[in-house]
Order: structure tokens, then sequence, then C-alpha cells
């Protein structure tokens, strides 16, 4: 790929250089043959685990990288250039520590937090219902309280990484309060959780998701992150930063998608000129490139507010928005730069096609972050609400 990027430091620099070494070696390779045989690479969030890229966002008294949100998100990017569906996976998991790393106790994030953040853990992030994906405070599933225990009844929908998580990050209803939500963390091996088989998807064919069905779990009450009530305020706050992870993972893949169209575009000739020198067809990787350029700079400007502890719940719908739509536009003009060949598994940009359309869809689908932007918003920082 070519050099675009401007970090703030020597070790940030290096582990850009790590990332990229990671990804051109150890991700790219398997990426094709794990998506079409529709292959969960677990083994792959173990090595990031050991590389520390699955903990860089978190403080380091917390065991993490303590990397500025910049950084990881340029991070995800390089991952989600060679494999989307592990740079969704990256994102996922450090949504689903959120609520432990900012709400929990001292007392649970020590007994917790370390083997989540080096990847000995997988997490996942159970939000969205089949009747409410884009209002969470409709949720059913309910966490009644049964004496120093909670007992969990319900089905969560969309789960990245359901049935091959070691732990979920759960939202249930504990009352009948609109907002009376409460946030859990549920081990995969608690009795009465159990998953669907997985989603049969156009694209990320490689991440698994399924729905997750809970038939009286019962979850210790230390088990809750938080206070009572405030699950909502702990998932609005952490996808906030997921749908920076998402804008991250959507510009990678654009540019993944730009490359391939330009390497081929270099290569293939058409009355005796390479494409790539018709003025036509240069114009069209022109805008591909515009396109993900200002996705970078939407994407790097609300990482920034968030670094500086600055509200940036609205600059992270805009970017999310500018991101995935760019990213779908720029895949569809890859495929149309390739003509057939574009069309055919032989190359990888069809399967870029396919993976960009779920990215304006989920951590809130592109109509809802247009709803957003306009709107008074509360304020959000890295912490939580204020």
């Amino acid at each position: 790929m070519t050099a675009r990027r401007q970090l703030p430091t020597e070790e940030s620099r290096d582990l850009l250089a790590l990332t990229r070494e990671i990804a051109t070696k150890e991700l790219a390779p398997r990426s094709a043959e794990a998506e079409a045989s529709e292959t969960f690479p677990r083994d792959v969030f173990a090595m990031l685990g050991q590389a520390g890229l699955l903990s860089l966002p978190y403080p380091e008294e917390m065991g993490g990288g303590d990397q500025p949100y910049e950084v990881y998100l340029q991070v995800l990017e390089e991952i989600g250039a060679v494999w989307a569906s592990v740079g969704v996976g990256v994102s996922v998991h450090a949504l689903s520590c959120f609520g432990l790393a900012y709400f929990g106790t001292d007392e649970q994030r020590e007994q917790w937090l370390p083997d989540m953040l080096s990847g000995d853990l997988l997490g996942a992030y159970c939000l969205s219902e089949p009747h409410a994906g884009s209002d969470p405070a409709a949720m059913r599933t309910t966490a009644r309280r049964d004496g120093d225990s909670y007992v969990i009844n319900g089905a969560k929908a969309w789960t990245t990484h359901g049935g091959h998580a070691d732990f979920y990050k759960v939202m249930a209803r504990t009352s009948d309060d609109r907002n009376g939500i409460s946030c859990f963390l549920v081990p995969a091996d608690a009795e009465g959780l159990s998953a669907d088989p997985p989603e049969r998807k156009m694209g990320l064919t490689g991440s698994a998701t399924a729905t997750m069905r809970f038939d009286n779990v019962r979850v210790p009450a230390e088990r809750r992150l938080g206070e009572e009530g405030e699950g909502l305020k702990i998932a609005l706050a952490g996808l906030d930063s997921g749908r920076l992870g998402i804008a991250a993972v959507a510009v990678g893949l654009a540019q993944g998608a730009l490359d391939s169209a330009v390497a081929y575009a270099r290569e293939r000739e058409t009355f005796g000129t390479r494409i790539i020198d018709h003025q036509g067809l240069a114009f069209v990787l022109a805008d591909m490139e515009a396109a993900i350029v200002s996705a970078r700079a939407t994407m790097l400007h609300a990482a920034r507010l968030r670094d500086a502890g600055l509200p940036f719940s609205r600059e992270a719908s805009i970017a999310k928005l500018v991101a995935t739509d760019n990213a779908m536009k720029v895949t569809t003009d890859a495929v149309q730069v390739l003509g057939g060949y574009g069309y055919t598994r032989d190359f990888p940009v069809e399967r870029y096609m396919r993976e960009a359309k779920v990215m304006q869809i989920f951590e809130g689908t592109n109509q809802i972050q247009r709803m957003f932007t306009p709107r008074p918003l509360p304020t959000y920082t890295a912490a939580g609400i204020s």
C-alpha cells in the first residue's frame, strides 16, 4: 500500500510497521481461503493478542497498549485492508472490553480485563435484538434479580463471534422503565447460554455472526458492570468508539480495493495502452482516492477529539457514515475497473464489494447516523457520558 500516514511518535510508527508486516505476511495469505470456506480464524485473534494489537486503546494501568485512538484506528485500517472480517473482529473485541474498562470496579478489572486485553479471552457484544436493531431501549431480554445473582432470559441477534467468544457483554432489562437496562459480563460456558447456527451472509463470511439464546442463564451479581439502569449509557458510550472502529475498517477495505484496482490498471492494456493511462479510467481512480482520503481525514478528526477528551459523538457518527458510504462506492468502482474479471472470484474486489455493504448497516445503520448528526446529542467522552 502507498505511504499515507503521519504518526506522532517513533513508537507509533514502529507499531504501524509491525501491523503492516503481520497483515502482509500472516493475514493476507489466509484471507481468501478462510472467507471462501466460511472458517472463523480464532487463532488469528490469539496471534494479534500476543502481538499486543488487541489492547492498544486501553490505558497501561489496565494492561493496555496506552495508544491514542488515532493510532489504534490506523492499525485497524491496515488490518481491514487485507482482511475485513478480522478488522471488524478486533473492533468488536475492543467494544466488548469497553464496559469493564470504564464502568467496572477495580476488582472486576483486575480479575477479568488482563485476559481479555491479551487475547486469551475473545469477546462478543450482545445489544441488538430481532425486533429492536436500531432502538436498543426497546429490548425485551430481561435480567431478574434472584438473591446474589441475575437470571437472564431472551435472545440477542447479530452477535459477532457468536458461538466462538469466551465472554459476552450483554445488555438486559432489569426494570420496566424504558431505560431500565443493565450491563452484564457473561462467560461463554454459562449454563443455558447457546448459539443458533451462524447467519448465512453475503460478505464477512470469515466472521461468525449468530443469535445468542439466554434460557435462565444465571449470572453472579458481581458480573454486573456499573449500577442497575446504567446499561444503555454504557452501550451508547461504547458505540461511539465502536463506530470509529468500523469507519477505520471501512477506510482500510476501500484502500485495499483501490490498491487492487490500480495494480490491475497498470498491467491491463487496451488499444496498445495501459488502461490506467486512459483519462476516463484515471478519473475514476482519482475519485476513489479522493473518497478514501476524505473518509480517513473525517475519521482521524473524530479520533483526535476523543484523544483530547472532547465530545466526539456527532463526529463519530459522521465518520462512520462517510467512511462506509465511501467504501461501498469505492469497492463498486473497483469491480468496474476490472470489468468482467472484477465480477469473478479470481480477484478480491468482488469480495471487497460484498464486505462493504454490511458496514453501512451495523453499529447503527447509516440512516440512523443521518438522524444523529443534525440533532443535539448527549455529550460523550472516551470514559462515558456527561
